[in-house]
Parts: structure tokens; sequence; C-alpha cells
């Protein structure tokens, strides 16, 4: 989620070298399809256009919109482990934010 946080804010590609390989793997794969993610959270998201949506968040849900998308992770799991980054990374409504944006999108498929 750092790595996707930097590589948005900084508008270039992260420092991955230091990752764990499943670490890259995810980061690369997130990047790799973000024009994908992002039309599908901004055809999801009613009230938030993607590029309004604050940057933690945005990395959050583009990372675990990846996993559902690509990974044989359980939804379930994708969406804890989401919620709990925002609940220490992100404001006190995010995880709720989160929550029932992934939620929706796992139901999708």
């Amino acid at each position: 989620m750092q790595a996707l946080y930097e590589a948005d804010l900084r508008g270039g590609a992260p420092e991955l070298s230091d990752l764990p390989p499943k670490a890259r793997r995810l980061v690369e794969g997130t990047l790799e399809h973000l024009a994908e993610l992002d039309a599908e959270l901004a055809a999801t998201s009613r009230r938030w256009r993607v590029e309004r949506m604050a940057p933690v968040d945005r990395a959050i849900l583009r990372l675990g919109l990846y996993e559902l998308r690509h990974e044989a992770t359980p939804p379930g799991v994708v969406i804890s482990e989401a919620v709990d980054l925002a609940k220490t990374y992100s404001t006190d409504r995010s995880s709720e934010f989160v929550n029932g944006l992934l939620a929706t999108l796992a139901a999708d498929r």
C-alpha cells in the first residue's frame, strides 16, 4: 500500500527493490492494471471520483481490487485486510468507505 501511495503522489514508479517478492508482485500488478482498476472504481463509487479520493484510500482500494480480480486471495480476506489498512493509515470513516466499495465490487463477480 505504501509503495502505491508513493507512486500516486510522485506520479512515477515506486522503489520496489526492498519489497518482499509477494508485495512486489502485487504492486507491479496493480500498476500494470491501473487504468482498468480506476475505471471499475469510478463506475462503482457514486459520490467520489477516483481522483478526489484520499490518496491513502485510493492506494488501498486499488490494491484490494487488484487482489479481487487477479489473485487467488479469498474476497473476505482481501476486504478485511483493506479495512485494517484504512483503520491504521487513513481517517475514521475510511474503513467504512473501503469496506462498502470493495464489498460491492466483490459481489459483482
